[in-house]
């Protein structure tokens, strides 16, 4: 049965999608933990990160580092932390996080709630800094 992320990458789920080429795909988190909180998966369903082939992995890794510049340049913070966590979708995915503190990744936190609009002008400014 296809993930939910395998879903969005068909189009059968919308996304604030942020970036996206042949390999990948980065949108925003619709249960974040902070303004800009992204999602970076694989097109290709794999459930374990570290079961991708090492050319996935690493351009997996590289799509994420291009992504979380963007997001630094959109929203101000720290760093952007990142976490791969893995059980709650099986599809590999690497979360971006902007934070200012180690708790700002601490995934108990109450989620933040955004418009439908604040989540499109996000993907957008986002999107338009890569």
């Amino acid at each position: 049965m296809a993930s939910v992320f395998s879903k969005i990458v068909a189009g059968e789920i919308p996304c604030y999608k942020v970036a996206e080429n042949e390999h990948f795909l980065a949108f925003l988190d619709i249960f974040p933990l902070k303004k800009g909180h992204i999602l970076v998966i694989p097109k290709k369903e794999v459930d374990y990160i570290f079961d991708l082939d090492s050319d996935t992995y690493s351009g997996l890794m590289n799509f994420a580092k291009n992504v979380a510049i963007a997001i630094k340049k959109v929203v101000p913070c720290n760093r952007i932390g990142i976490s791969v966590v893995g059980l709650e979708v099986p599809h590999a995915h690497v979360h971006l996080i902007p934070i200012n503190s180690v708790n700002d990744m601490n995934f108990s936190n109450e989620k933040l709630r955004f418009s439908k609009e604040e989540f499109e002008i996000l993907a957008l400014e986002i999107g338009n800094n890569l």
